[in-house]
């Protein structure tokens, strides 16, 4: 009798068990399955107009700028990068860029007003025409370079202004053959010969 007992026990045990994991591939079908609408979709607003590139391995491919202020939606990320849905382009932006917005349970759409949405309009047509003017002086590589805020050694004088703008304040001495010149900002002194960058660093307070 006990040995009819035990294989009536196994054969049920395992009827529960192709049972339980019958449940567990509905509710995973029923999960994949769920309409696109009910997930939540993240966003984040930025906090400064930041490049919206093609590529995050090709710094050149800069679709757009997004303005600041702009609110995009989070596809994906890693530790430099948000990738993102800004209008109906898809790429990346640096998340130094923006700010992840808390979640709610409806959000409401805010409505901009007139006044606003040009503003928005106008700095974004900025900041695209500044892009353009110098993708068209210096080369796609360099404009975006030149866009971020970039300074390296052996640029010009103009290229430094094209990227951070005008200094505060210059201090020029001029020798025989050499022309020193120390370019003051609020927090950093550039300093350059003959018109080309060779060093910079902090202010001291």
């Amino acid at each position: 009798m006990k040995k009819l007992i035990i294989p009536v026990l196994i054969f049920i045990a395992s009827v529960a068990a192709q049972a339980q994991q019958n449940k567990v591939s509905v509710l995973q079908d029923l999960e994949k399955n769920q309409p696109a609408g009910q997930k939540d979709t993240i966003t984040a607003t930025l906090k400064s107009s930041s490049r919206l590139f093609g590529s995050k391995d090709d710094l050149t491919s800069v679709i757009m700028i997004v303005p600041s202020g702009s609110v995009v939606s989070i596809l994906d990320s890693d530790s430099t990068y948000f990738h993102v849905l800004f209008e109906e382009d898809k790429g990346f932006i640096y998340k130094r860029d923006a700010v992840i917005n808390k979640p709610e349970q409806k959000q409401e759409k805010t409505i901009v007003s007139e006044e606003a949405s040009q503003q928005s309009q106008q700095t974004h047509t900025q900041q695209v025409g500044r892009f353009s003017f110098l993708e068209s002086k210096y080369g796609t590589n360099m404009a975006a370079r030149l866009v971020a805020g970039k300074i390296w050694k052996g640029m010009n004088a103009e290229m430094v202004t094209d990227s951070w703008g005008r200094a505060k304040r210059i201090n020029r001495e001029n020798s025989e053959n050499l022309i020193k010149e120390e370019w003051i900002y609020n927090n950093t002194w550039l300093y350059f010969e003959n018109n080309t960058l060779v060093d910079w660093g902090p202010i001291k307070k």
